[in-house]
């Protein structure tokens, strides 16, 4: 077991890369999923009702990614690795939560967000699936959307 100073250190990296996730989501879904990437992405903006996609062959990478992090910094004497994994397993977790079943409601769950934070992602991917396309758009976080897609409360959800 690490010194308790290692566990705070092994912490604060798991929590840095959870929140640094939201960069690296954001980059490949600018220039991934909407570039080279497309042909694996173009599924999940036409609605089907299909219980899959090819688009999840980019959450099972990371999925895989955060699984291979956990098992090797385990079995390698609990170091950093595990916390890595951990914190790529928490981003994937938020995405799985926020996008797939509040948003695209892949689980089937009576849910209304009450939050304006939760209300203002869920806009800014609305507008993400109105005027994105192949090689251009907007709206690429994924847990994090500007201010300017709030909901007005005039205009509620």
């Amino acid at each position: 077991m690490p010194e308790p100073y290692l566990i705070f250190l092994y912490l604060c990296a798991m929590i840095l890369t959870f929140l640094l996730m939201e960069g690296v989501a954001w980059f490949l879904h600018r220039y991934v999923m909407h570039g080279f990437g497309w042909f694996l992405h173009e599924d999940h903006h036409r609605f089907t009702r299909k219980r899959f996609e090819k688009n999840d062959l980019f959450g099972l990478f990371f999925a895989g990614l955060s699984i291979l992090l956990i098992f090797t910094g385990f079995f390698g004497g609990f170091d950093i690795r595990l916390f890595f994994g951990f914190g790529v397993a928490m981003y994937g977790a938020g995405y799985f939560l926020v996008h797939d079943i509040f948003f695209h409601r892949r689980v089937k769950i009576k849910y209304r967000p009450k939050s304006k934070y939760i209300k203002r992602v869920l806009h800014a991917h609305s507008v993400h699936h109105q005027k994105s396309k192949a090689h251009e758009g907007i709206c690429f976080g994924f847990l994090y959307a500007s201010k300017k897609y709030a909901l007005s409360e005039e205009n509620p959800s």
